[in-house]
């Protein structure tokens, strides 16, 4: 697995909310992705999950309780061992406490001594949804974002505000402790496969699965991003404008650079080369049948025409190292280069050119982005 928190050290606040349940699953998660964790409990969090659970999965003995040790100062203090605070799940009492700087709970001050010691700090919100929506709730959230503190917004289901997914928990760790190559930087990508209508049921499409889309997309979002992504599936964290055709997903490329601007452009996606003249309702089966194609217009020569923005394209094909040049004549900055036994799969080998020579490139796709990424920041 891509170790995306190699060395780092969160601190995991957990507070009385009845989805701390889910919290020794979270610290598995991390730690597979090369954290080292310490979890805090709240009195409300212990009638819940025990503290003796989180120290098993942290391999830490879990801090119930402050002592003469000092441990928020040895922790979250101005030279502490923390890289994050990570209050997850907070609760809206928490929230509140937090927001107005009142420290009665061992997890109210870790966070007080990160806030005053500039320490990132992120909460995770999870309540019922009426409480959620309580305007005092709501004020309490934006002082919280006033204060530098990130919010990760719940899953509303069932009239709960209920905490968010393991993923995106982890992809706003992991964009809080390594944010800053990207920060601010409007990242579009257009990923995965389009499809384009032969009849009113059936499609022409390629193999692409859109891996190496989102890979890059959530990489641009972990260093700081604001990334948008023109597809027809849907990644979490990030932007997402549906679209299915070629033809779509040109118009909504174009409307975003010219009313948003673009920093960085991947062109990712698979896009289709050719549009089959449409047949009216659905084609008679049984017999042969000859289908016209017309071709579309690129994508990416626009986009650089008009934005002249930091692109990076892809070529596949036996031969696509040997094409590689022609795009970056015509202004990318990296082409990514691979075979189509890439397609669909988990990984492969890439060759990244670039003007200053080739780099090879052999992992799973989610390394390859980050090495795409360190060869245009």
């Amino acid at each position: 697995m891509y170790k995306t928190l190699e060395g780092r050290s969160i601190v995991l606040a957990v507070t009385g909310s009845i989805a701390a349940v889910e919290t020794v699953r979270l610290v598995h998660e991390l730690r597979r992705r090369g954290a080292e964790i310490q979890a805090v409990l709240s009195p409300a969090a212990t009638r819940i999950v025990h503290p003796d659970a989180l120290t098993y999965a942290t391999g830490r003995t879990a801090i119930t309780a402050l002592s003469g040790l000092v441990e928020h100062v040895t922790w979250c203090g101005a030279e502490g061992g923390a890289d994050l605070l990570l209050i997850a799940p907070c609760t809206a009492n928490t929230i509140g406490k937090i927001a107005h700087g009142i420290d009665d709970t061992t997890v109210t001050t870790f966070a007080t001594t990160a806030l005053g010691s500039g320490l990132p700090v992120i909460v995770v919100p999870a309540m019922h949804e009426t409480m959620y929506r309580h305007r005092a709730v709501v004020e309490n959230l934006e002082r919280l974002a006033v204060l530098g503190v990130g919010v990760v917004p719940p899953r509303i289901e069932e009239g709960r505000a209920k905490i968010a997914d393991t993923e995106t928990i982890i992809l706003h760790a992991e964009r809080a402790v390594n944010a800053g190559p990207l920060r601010g930087r409007r990242v579009l990508v257009t990923s995965g496969p389009c499809r384009e209508p032969v009849d009113d049921v059936r499609v022409l499409s390629t193999r692409s699965s859109g891996r190496m889309g989102r890979a890059l997309a959530l990489e641009a979002f972990r260093r700081g991003a604001d990334v948008t992504v023109v597809h027809a599936d849907h990644f979490p964290c990030v932007r997402n404008v549906r679209v299915e055709t070629a033809q779509e997903m040109r118009d909504a490329v174009l409307s975003i650079g010219r009313t948003e601007g673009i920093d960085i452009y991947v062109s990712a996606a698979a896009v289709s080369d050719f549009a089959p003249v449409r047949y009216p309702g659905k084609i008679p089966s049984g017999s042969p049948r000859t289908i016209e194609l017309s071709t579309l217009p690129k994508i990416l020569d626009e986009v650089i025409e008009r934005f002249q923005p930091t692109a990076i394209a892809f070529k596949l094909g036996q031969d696509a190292d040997a094409q590689a040049g022609t795009l970056l004549g015509k202004g990318a900055a990296l082409v990514v280069a691979n075979t189509p036994e890439a397609m669909g799969a988990d990984g492969g080998t890439f060759a990244l050119h670039s003007h200053r020579g080739i780099l090879e490139v052999e992992g799973t796709k989610e390394e390859v982005a980050a090495a795409v990424w360190s060869s245009v920041q």
